[in-house]
This record gives structure tokens, sequence and C-alpha cells, in this order.
């Protein structure tokens, strides 16, 4: 046969014998087959079946001719090799046994467990002559066991078996941490036993005859050695036969159960103390019940009386024993029974109720109570009040605060007049000396220096207009001529008089904010109440001080008002006057809006500056609020409302010299009941060039405005007897639609704003008023001039 042909041959032959192991390589994956050995120990040589091989990688027949005893150690993991090789020289020097499980190298680089057993052969002297043994494979086992392992650590239970007739019991590593122990196989029971509280039954129970333990479930305490710790464990388990052996194991679990007895315990306190509580509750209900001086009832659903509290006695006058089983309806005052049945019906269907009820004592009267009501299934639990004393109380004393507004709207009243006819008193005599005088002057013919007494009748005239002015603004009855204001140019415009007004000593700060809104206010009564300000405060400073005149612009909700304020929600301008004057008091703030209240010396106020300002605010839709402390200074701030429309700037073009302006023959009705008035206005329009025809009240006038002369003009008072200017003026038009008017007016509630009062073609003059200004107004009207 040729070389090539053997080769070929051989070729052939390896083939086949690596098939043939990697089939026994398969077949040992998948049945984790057993293999044997045969250690020579005097030769030096191992011998070993194929299935040796497969498992440690090497070629069959050679181990089956014999190798070196190295190579038993072939395909041994590194990090088990020392150990292996020590078991082994165990062996060789004479330790009958061999059993370790290691980790053989598999050539996909992952390895395998296998468990190896053998013992050793003597010959007559008893020295070993060989070692023999088998290899299993326990991959499977071990990952099986690694699972299970994880398992118990993540569950917390540990494992263990038991042998009856043995001392010992296998346990897990699990096992060893619940009870505090270092990790072993094997543990002695009586140790155990030992960690268990005396009074808890033992893991295992080592006094039976038998050795047989109670497959009951089972739980104690242990005293863990590592802390010191008590815990709580369970035990489960049961009987198994034993394959390996005569006799049964009891294999069973422990696990912690600590937690699970601490709530228990928790849960156990809490019952034990609620049924304490419960129990001590019950006790206090029959105390309170017993002894409650208030009214405490069972009513059912169908409105009788199922218990009462023996307070009835005592409030009403009946045993508790005669009204349980008595109808609800039957205790009630005889008149109020027709309206108690509904709210009766109401106390039935709803879950909580808060009435009051009269009821009848025994001796014939009513009774008031106050009665709290809760339903609860087919019951009602009532408690009530004895309130007839306090409502009798109430009434005493709301009758009382009646009478005492009344005395205080009285002694006002009294202030008022008495304050007003001082001033007018003081006011008139100017007037009427100035003017007796003037009468005997020209009597005598003395004509000189008559200016002199014209002008002081004029000053204590226009005194006497300024009073009635903050009169009207006070009682809110003044005709405001309502704007929309730029505030900003009006402090501007006054800050002159406000320097002349305060002096040196005094230091003026304006403080205009740029984005301040217009106000909707009238600009005359603005500039006056601005002006009362600065004067109070300036009079506040007598050694000098430092005042503040600011502008804000606040947007006030509800939670930014005050109680008892009429402030609205809304946008306002705010114009503040700070000073740092003496301050006031809270009990001085409290009266500061009084009339004719002071704290100036005797002919120094009037006491109706602030009373003014307030009414106007109030008037205009505002407010006014003071702030103040004693020895600090005081801020007052005018709240009024704010527009954010465009005001053009007024143009005021003074003449040097004044000439009021003639009539050219028009018609002008004049309607007022005041005959001096009546008369004052007729003769001055007759002087500027106007046919007057006068009526003295609207009676007179009606049958002129319904006739066919001409009028080209109605001046009329506004507050006339019977119909007023108002519901005159509607009659006019009705007649003479294109007809001008012109109401004169000095208080008129209903003329309080003038742009709800006037229609178009409407205009209003407020008396007292100069000559001059009437002449103006009624040319402006005549001439289309006017604003309506």
């Amino acid at each position: 046969m040729s070389q090539v042909t053997l080769s070929s041959m051989d070729s052939g032959l390896n083939a086949e014998l690596d098939l043939a192991r990697q089939r026994l390589k398969l077949m040992i994956d998948a049945a984790g087959a057993t293999c044997g050995w045969e250690w020579d120990i005097p030769a030096k040589r191992l011998t070993a079946d194929a299935r040796f091989a497969a498992i440690t990688n090497q070629d069959p027949l050679v181990l089956a001719q014999g190798v070196s005893t190295e190579h038993f150690f072939n395909a041994i993991h590194p990090d088990d090799l020392k150990r292996v090789k020590l078991a082994v020289a165990g062996i060789l020097g004479g330790s009958a046994l061999f059993s370790r499980e290691y980790r053989l190298l598999r050539d996909d680089g992952g390895f395998r467990w296998v468990h190896a057993s053998g013992r050793a052969l003597y010959d007559d002297n008893d020295e070993p002559v060989k070692f023999i043994g088998m290899l299993v494979d326990i991959t499977e086992q071990k990952r099986t066991q690694e699972r299970l392992r994880i398992a118990q650590v993540a569950g917390g239970i540990g494992t263990f078996e038991y042998v009856s007739g043995y001392g010992t019991i296998n346990v897990s590593e699990q096992f060893c941490r619940l009870f505090g122990l270092h990790p072993a196989k094997v543990l002695p029971v009586r140790t155990l036993n030992l960690l268990i509280h005396p009074d808890d039954n033992p893991i295992i129970n080592l006094q039976n005859p038998n050795g047989f333990q109670d497959e009951s479930n089972a739980e104690f305490r242990i005293t863990r050695p590592d802390d010191g710790a008590e815990r709580w464990l369970a035990r489960r388990g049961e009987y198994v036969d034993d394959i390996e052996a005569e006799g049964r194991r009891y294999i069973g679990v422990i696990f912690d159960v600590t937690d699970a007895k601490r709530t228990q315990q928790r849960l156990r306190e809490a019952n034990q103390a609620l049924a304490e509580r419960a129990r001590e509750s019950i006790q206090e209900r029959n105390r309170v019940w017993q002894n409650s001086r208030d009214l405490l009832v069972v009513i059912g659903t169908d409105g009788v009386f199922r218990d009462v509290n023996p307070a009835w006695s005592t409030i009403l006058g009946t045993e508790p024993q005669a009204v349980i089983g008595s109808r609800v309806l039957d205790a009630v005052w005889p008149e109020d029974r027709d309206q108690i049945r509904a709210l009766l019906k109401d106390v039935i269907e709803n879950l909580h109720s808060d009435l009051e009820i009269r009821l009848t004592h025994r001796d014939g009267t009513p009774r008031t109570i106050s009665w709290t009501t809760s339903h609860e299934g087919d019951v009602v639990y009532a408690y009530g009040r004895d309130v007839t004393i306090e409502k009798e109380q109430r009434a005493a004393l709301q009758e009382t605060e009646a009478q005492l507004r009344q005395a205080q709207k009285m002694e006002a009243v009294g202030q008022l007049t008495g304050g007003i006819a001082h001033d007018f008193n003081n006011m008139l005599t100017g007037v009427i000396g100035a003017l007796s005088v003037i009468r005997r002057r020209i009597a005598a013919g003395r004509l000189d220096e008559l200016d002199k007494f014209i002008d002081a009748a004029t000053s204590s005239a226009e005194r006497a207009a300024a009073l009635t002015h903050r009169l009207l603004a006070f009682s809110r009855r003044q005709s405001l001529d309502r704007q929309s204001l730029d505030v900003k140019q009006l402090v501007s415009s006054m800050e002159d008089l406000f320097r002349r007004t305060l002096g040196e000593q005094v230091e003026l700060m304006i403080n205009i904010a740029a984005d301040t809104w217009k106000a909707v206010t009238d600009p005359n009564q603005l500039e006056s109440a601005i002006l009362n300000l600065v004067i109070n405060a300036r009079d506040a400073m007598p050694e000098g001080g430092k005042l503040t005149i600011e502008t804000t612009n606040a947007a006030l909700g509800e939670a930014d008002l005050a109680q008892k304020e009429s402030l609205q929600p809304g946008n306002y301008v705010v114009i503040a006057v700070s000073d740092t004057g003496i301050g006031m008091s809270q009990a001085t703030i409290d009266k500061a809006f009084d009339p004719f209240f002071t704290t100036k010396p005797i002919g120094q106020g009037t006491g109706l500056g602030l009373s003014m300002i307030y009414g106007f605010a109030q008037q205009s839709g505002g407010h006014v609020r003071i702030y103040s402390e004693t020895g600090l200074g005081t801020t007052v701030k005018l709240y009024l409302p704010g527009s954010h429309e465009d005001v053009a700037a007024a143009i005021l073009d003074e003449d040097p010299v004044y000439v009021p302006p003639r009539g050219e023959g028009e018609k002008v009705l004049v309607v007022e009941d005041d005959a001096s008035v009546r008369m004052l206005v007729v003769d001055v329009l007759k002087d500027l060039g106007y046919q007057v025809i006068e009526a003295v009240d609207s009676n007179q006038a009606i049958p002129l405005l319904e006739g066919k002369e001409r009028i080209d003009l109605m001046i009329s008072d506004v507050g006339l007897p019977g119909l007023n200017g108002r519901q005159l003026a509607e009659i006019a038009l009705s007649n003479r639609p294109k007809l001008k008017v012109l109401f004169i007016t000095g208080y008129a509630a209903t003329a309080a704003s003038r742009g709800d009062f006037l229609a178009p073609g409407m205009e209003m003059i407020t008396k007292p008023f100069a000559i001059d200004d009437l002449a103006q107004k009624v040319r402006e009207i005549l001439t289309g001039q006017a604003e309506a």
C-alpha cells in the first residue's frame, strides 16, 4: 500500500475519532455522564475510560493505554487545582476516602462542575497501591442549587434537613444568617435550641422517644449571638421518605416574622386601647347624659321622643318618663306648631340641622331652645340649649342700642345746628352790619369809603357760601360736575398756591407718578379737598416740617377692602397728603370725620374740613383713609374712581377786565319760589337786555309753557314746591323740544350728579352764584357754546 493511501487512511481515522469525541461530549452534556479512573500508585500511571477522557478534554486511546498521573489534573480550574491536589495527596499518604467537588474547563471557554469520589486499595502491608474512583457531572445540580440559594437569600428563607435519631441537622447559608451564626452546612440541634426562648417550642425536639417531630407550623423567638437582637422565626416543614437510608427525613424552612409579630402586637395594643376608650366613652356619655344642664334627646323618624335626659325636668318642668313616648309636636308652643311641622320634616331628612324651637314649660310659658341635630339611621340625636334669657337680653340690648343711636343722632343734630347757628350769626353780623352802615351813609350823603363796607359784606357772604358748600359736601347733596380729570395737571397747577399757603417753615415735596390715571370727579371740589388737606397738614406742623403730596394708582380687590368701607372693588386714583407733624391718636382718628369736630383752638377751625372731604369722596364713589401715629405724623389718602380716558388740557384765557355779555332781546322764563332770588335774577337779566317772564312755581309756569308766546330759555330752581324743576323741564320739552333749560340749585338730592341729572340742552349753576357767572352761563346756553 502506498504512502499516500496510508496518509489518507490516518486522516479518515482522525476525523472519525474527532466525530466520536464530539458525540460523546454531547451525550455527557445531555445526560451528566459518570466516568471512572484507576491510579497505579507504585507505577505512577493513570488509566481512565473514554468518558473521563472526553470530560477532561484528553485522548481516550492514550488514557486507555496509560499515562502519567499528572494527566489526572488536566482541565481542572486554576482556582480549584490546589485543594484537589491536597486531597489526592491525602489519599496517597494513607487516607481511605476521597470526595471533592470542583470545576473542569471546557474547550469553549466555559466550565462544568463535577463530583469526584474515590478510595485507596491496600496491599498485604497496608500500603496504598491503587487509587480508584469516578467523576459525575453535577453542573445542572449546581445551577439548581445556586438558583435556590439566590431565592432563599432574596426571600429571606433558610432551609434545613433533619434525619430522625441524629443530633445534627443539615442547614443552608441563609438558615445560618437568620440564626445569626457563621455559615455552615451542619449544625448541632442543641446549639440551635439554646438560642430559642425557653417559653417557646424548640426547632427540633430531641426529647421525643421516637425522634419524630410535630409537623404543625411553629413560631419561636431567638436571641441572635452576633448582635444580641431578639427576632421571631417561623418554621414550616414535613416528613419525606429517605431514599438513601432507612427512616424518614424532616425537611423544612424558616423565615423571619418579626415585623409581622410587631404589627400584630401593635394591633392588639391598639384594639385594647380602642376598647378601653370605648368603655370610657360610654361612661363619659352616661355622665354627660345624666349631668348635662342642656337638653339631650333621641327622636325617632316617626317624630316620637325615644329618650330624654334629666335636664328636661330642670328646663321645662316635666319629668323625662312623662316625655318619652310622646310626640315632639305636643311639646312645641301651640302658636308655632304649623311652622315647626315642616322644620321637623327637614330635620328627619337632613344629616345635620340647626334651628330654634319654642317649647312649652309645665307652667304654661314658652321656652326658646336652640337645637343642633344629627340624623343617624332611624333616629335623630338632638342637643338643645335654653336661649330664652339670651333672646330677651338681646332684644333689650337692641332696643337700648336703638335709643342710643337716636340720642346720638339728636346730639349730632344739636351740635350741627349749634355750629351752623354760631358761624352764620358771625357771618350775618358782617353782612347786616355792613349794609346798615352803607344805608346810613347814603342817607347822610356820605358816599366815600363805601367800598370798604361793601367788601366786608361780600366777604361775610362768601364765607357763608363756603360753609353751605361744606355742609352740602358733608351731606353728599352738593351738585357734582363729574368728569374725567387729569390729576397730574391739577396738582402741578396748584403748586404755587401750596407754597404760598405753607410758608417758608414747611418743605413741600410733590411726587406725581407718571402713569397716574385720570380721576372721575368734580375738578373744583377736588381742588378744594386737596387744599383743605394741605392746610390741615400745615397746621399740624407748628414748628415746621415736611409735607409730601403723592399720586398713585390702586387696583383694589375684595381682599383689599376693610370692613364697613363703602369702597367697591375696582381701579382708583390715590392722592396722598403726608406730614411730619404731631400726629393723631386712634381716638382722634375715629372722630376725624365727625361734623364740627376739631382739635384746633376755638375760632381757628369750623370742624367741617375733613367731613366735607369725606362727603365729597363718598359722593364721588371713592373713600378717605387716615394713617397716623402720635408724634410721627399723618397721611390722608383720598381714593377716587380711576379712568383711562384721555382728557384734553384746559386752556384758560384770563381777561384783565371782564365785561358781562349782554342779551339780544331773547325771552327768558324765570321759575323761582324764593322772592328775593327771583327778583335778583329778573333784574339782572333785564339789565342785560333780556325780556323776562316770572313764575313762582310749576303751576304758574306750565300754562306759559303750553301757550304760544316765544320762550328762548327757561331758568328754574330745582327744588320747587309741587313738581320739581326737572319734572317741569320734562313737561316744557314735551311742548317745546328745542327749549334751552338752566337749573339753579342750592340743595337738591336728585341733582347731586350732573351727568345723571342733565339731558342735552340743559345746564346747571349752583347757589350762591356771582351775577357775572349767571350772565356768562345764560349767554353760553343761548349761543350754543355750553356743553350739556
